[in-house]
């Protein structure tokens, strides 16, 4: 469509046809690569919990030091989290998100070397550094491409690489750690560590010459495309009159400490599923590393459909809050029965809707403070809920792994992510529409 023709209606109103159209374009050309790199991102990041099924035994860890370990990453993600960002929003997110990529896949390799407590706890810590500002970056990014009433659906479709890492991570984890266990003289899970970092490496340099900073800077949009991005993006910043206009007054707002409340909640959910789902199917009854990874992905492919069903509907309808609420009482629901059941079935069948549950709340969660946060407190604004919110990443398994070890059980670990969920969604309930209903 020529240039004329989307502006046809006047310059400022080009034709719905023409910004369906752009927005399509856009699509298409950002969100299926960025979410490539998360599912790497992601892969590497709870991996950790595949080969604790090896990796545990053969280095003597109990449950409550690998919980520990696997929770440090985000120690090292809260301390370097909100800085990241910031450099992100300075120098762009095509340098900055290829930096981050590279160095973690590097460090990502480096487990394969881990022989200690001591040495599992640092490198965790380190891939926590490496990694830190790569989601909130991202998030960060859409905002500068797509405007308030379109972003649900693209971060749920961008966060369904987490379900999507675990459908193919798991039965690859597991496949890796059987098929390569003694080979040259390493365990399958060092090999796991090797080869699932690769990827990492090498998305991140193709990032460096894919993505583009901003609209005005890609060569694969018209003069009109541009102008339809701008001008929409233009209109939702000025409607963000309550959002903090400096990094100083991040740090002081109510509204995005009460928001990161609302994500620790949902967080700790996300996370004692994933760093756990190998170890609760195993208990289930399941043999077999393959087989584990296999069955711990049935819960992931169910949320993939929860997630862009709801992200899609939160956009059409423009509500968010109880496209948050239904989630994660279903979520909580869904722990409790897995907690509750001696059936291997009705177990597994319970976890997809825990999986499908807490997954969904992430991405719909960020519709609520990117509805608010404009400019340089976008920036800071994303990371400090992120960060924040991300310390339940190291809360959530160090306590499941510290009463597993006290009861025996993943039972009572279950019960407290219920609550943590039930929570969440009282606080997402008493947040005013009129501010996030965008």
């Amino acid at each position: 469509m020529s240039v004329q023709a989307a502006t046809a209606r006047g310059v400022d109103a080009p034709a719905p046809d023409f910004v369906e159209q752009t927005y399509t374009k856009v699509f298409w050309r950002l969100v299926p690569f960025l979410m490539l790199c998360y599912v790497v991102a992601y892969l590497d990041r709870v991996n950790v919990g595949f080969a604790k099924l090896q990796m545990s035994q053969e280095l003597g860890f109990s449950e409550t030091v690998y919980g520990l370990g696997a929770g440090l990453f985000f120690i090292g993600y809260f301390l370097f989290e909100v800085p990241s960002n910031v450099i992100l929003h300075r120098v762009g997110a095509r340098v900055w998100i290829a930096r981050i990529m590279i160095t973690w896949g590097i460090i990502s390799a480096g487990f394969m070397f881990v022989n200690s407590a001591t040495s599992f706890y640092i490198m965790r810590f380190l891939l926590g550094l490496a990694e830190a500002g790569f989601y909130p970056g991202v998030i960060l990014y859409t905002t500068q491409w797509f405007p308030a009433h379109r972003r649900a659906r693209v971060i749920a479709v961008f966060m369904s690489a987490i379900p999507v890492s675990g459908i193919f991570g798991n039965p690859l984890s597991g496949w890796i750690m059987d098929s390569f266990n003694g080979a040259q003289g390493l365990s399958g899970w060092q090999w796991m560590f090797l080869i699932e970092a690769v990827p990492a490496v090498l998305v991140g340099l193709a990032v460096f010459f894919y993505l583009d900073n901003r609209p005005s800077e890609a060569k694969w949009l018209d003069a009109a495309e541009k102008q339809v991005i701008e001008r929409d993006i233009a209109a939702d910043g000025a409607g963000k009159e309550a959002s903090p206009h400096s990094i100083a007054t991040v740090f002081r707002n109510g509204r995005i400490w009460f928001m990161s409340l609302i994500y620790f909640a949902f967080v700790t959910g996300q996370y004692g599923l994933t760093f756990w789902m190998p170890t609760i199917v195993k208990a289930s009854g399941i043999q077999g590393n393959l087989n584990i990874g296999l069955v711990s992905a049935i819960p992931f492919l169910f949320a993939v459909f929860v997630m862009i069903l709801l992200g899609r509907s939160a956009d059409r309808m423009r509500e968010r809050r109880w496209h948050l609420i239904v989630p994660a009482l279903c979520g909580a629901v869904g722990f409790v029965v897995a907690a509750s059941t001696g059936s291997t079935v009705v177990a597994i069948a319970a976890l997809a809707v825990a999986a499908g549950g807490v997954l969904t709340c992430a991405p719909l969660f960020w519709s609520l403070p990117t509805a608010f946060l404009s400019g340089a407190g976008a920036a800071a604004g994303i990371a400090l809920i992120n960060s924040v919110g991300n310390l339940a990443g190291f809360a959530s398994p160090y306590v499941i792994g510290a009463l597993r070890d006290s009861t025996g059980s993943t039972a009572a670990g279950m019960y407290a992510l219920a609550v943590m969920l039930v929570i969440g969604a009282v606080c997402v309930f008493v947040t005013p529409k009129h501010v996030v209903n965008r």
